[in-house]
């Protein structure tokens, strides 16, 4: 007896053009929708604290199912759609964290004015810190972590241009995120 979370890829006919399964897909994805949004917001509320977060990466793992090419060879697409979900926080708090720890205080609400002196001398600190974390790290972990914290790109990508695994990229960009903390910010600490 089948699974009511169990899909199966609807059998193809030879005549179809591959064109007309995508309907399939797309009731596929309004499904894991229908039956599991609802908590799969609510585990993302619980590990961003914020609902507002929480729909947004709800929102982009949907949009990732839709473009994926095929979810029929799923056994458990549930499982799949909320360690997407995880997976996506945890991008999304890393680089809250990166930007928080890299970003100069505040500036004041006049976008015109001037950045003091100060803020000037902090972010160059900042940035000369974090330069020579860098520079103490291999190679491939450094250009990692600027590909992807600096310039904005996916894991994906990354992978493909340094030709290594998605997961490596992720581990060579954590490794780079954990020492640039550990030597820039933990000296700061009294």
């Amino acid at each position: 007896m089948d699974s009511p979370h169990r899909f199966k890829e609807p059998p193809r006919r030879s005549e179809e053009p591959p064109d007309e399964r995508a309907p399939a897909h797309a009731e596929l994805v309004a499904t894991l929708y229908r039956e599991h949004h609802h908590a799969l917001v609510a585990l993302l509320q619980c590990r961003l604290s914020s609902r507002t977060d929480a729909q947004e990466i709800a929102q982009e793992v949907y949009v990732k199912l839709l473009t994926m090419k095929d979810l029929g060879h799923l056994e458990t697409p549930r499982a799949f759609l909320f360690r997407m979900a995880i997976n996506q926080s945890v991008d999304y708090l890393r680089k809250r964290v990166v930007r928080a720890n890299l970003s100069p205080p505040p500036v004041s609400e006049d976008l015109h004015a001037a950045p003091l002196p100060e803020q000037h001398l902090w972010a160059g600190q900042q940035w000369k810190k974090v330069q020579a974390a860098l520079r103490e790290l291999p190679a491939k972990c450094s250009q990692a972590f600027v590909l992807h914290v600096l310039e904005g790109r996916e894991f994906s990508a990354i992978a493909t241009e340094m030709k290594l695994s998605e997961r490596m990229v992720r581990y060579h960009v954590s490794r780079a995120m954990a020492h640039c903390r550990e030597r820039c910010f933990a000296m700061e600490t009294p």
